[in-house]
Formats: structure tokens, sequence, C-alpha cells
């Protein structure tokens, strides 16, 4: 299902179809806009949900996790958005799949 909700379109119901995100969970937004993530490094308690928001113009992006079990999201366009729930403790380095110079992590603590 990870693999699944990984690539599953970038809305909040696709979210909860997968059962990934409950409104109860915690959410940390990564802003996607002048062609990089702000902020690149977030660091979470294992359980929240990161969010990232396309607020450039014109240009779509997607969120490309490169580590072990890695996969890509869907492309989403300026308005649009991502959101990954974290679960298990780690590091978990990314990308944008169109834009491989833009790059961020996400740490995950207990």
């Amino acid at each position: 299902m990870a693999a699944w909700f990984g690539r599953c379109a970038s809305t909040l119901a696709c979210a909860l179809i997968a059962g990934a995100v409950s409104a109860a969970d915690p959410v940390v937004t990564v802003v996607v806009e002048h062609m990089r993530f702000e902020p690149a490094s977030v660091v979470v308690k294992a359980g929240t949900v990161v969010r990232w928001v396309n607020r450039e113009k014109r240009t779509s992006h997607s969120v490309l996790f490169t580590g072990p079990g890695g996969f890509e999201s869907e492309r989403f366009l300026p308005d649009e958005h991502y959101e990954r729930r974290f679960d298990k403790p780690g590091r978990y380095p990314y990308l944008c799949g169109p834009h491989p110079d833009m790059q961020g992590v996400v740490e995950v603590t207990p």
C-alpha cells in the first residue's frame, strides 16, 4: 500500500482512501517555490504528515525519494500538493523528479 500511496494523486481524498492520513495527524508543510523546497530539511516525529505545496506559477513538480524502497509521487501542478505520512524513524532524502537540482530531506524521530 505504501507504494500505491506514493504514486497516488496529490489530494487529501486519495490519502484518506489509502488510510495513510487522518485529520488528527500533525502536518508539516514544505513549500515548492522558486525552484526549491522550503525548508529543504525538516525534522518530524513519527506519525507526522509532510505536505509539499506547489506555489510555482507554471511548473509541475514531484517528490522522488531516493533511498531504499524509494518512489516518486505523481507530478503536482501549481496550487496542488502531495503528502505522505512518516511512521518509521529514519532519514528520507528526496529530490524533484523533473528538476533533480531541487533536493530535500525528511528526518523522522521516534
